[in-house]
């Protein structure tokens, strides 16, 4: 659906979603990286079951929830991508590990 309207050339990141190697710019957030993206959804709900993605973009609304490094439930329009990131699409209820 969205799209870079540059090539970010030497400056690129490389970020993987659910294990997929993603070109990502120094500066965006994880929640812009993931809009263009074939499949742009972040989470499943814990109740219905359907699909959110990002959708403020400003913190409010928790739309763009996903596990980020390991850590679930963040809201990924406030993460600024780095090299290397980890991103996994959340899939109901956030999981606490000891």
């Amino acid at each position: 659906m969205f799209r870079k309207l540059h090539d970010p050339e030497q400056r690129a990141l490389t970020v993987y979603i659910d294990g997929l190697a993603v070109p990502a710019e120094k500066g965006e957030s994880v929640a812009a990286v993931l809009l263009r993206q074939d499949v742009e959804w972040s989470r499943i709900t814990p109740v219905k079951g359907t699909r959110r993605g990002p959708y403020c973009l400003m913190g409010v609304c928790f739309d763009c929830l996903a596990e980020v490094d390991g850590v679930g439930s963040v809201q990924t329009c406030l993460i600024p991508v780095q090299d290397g990131m980890r991103v996994a699409r959340q899939r109901g209820k956030r999981s606490l590990r000891a």
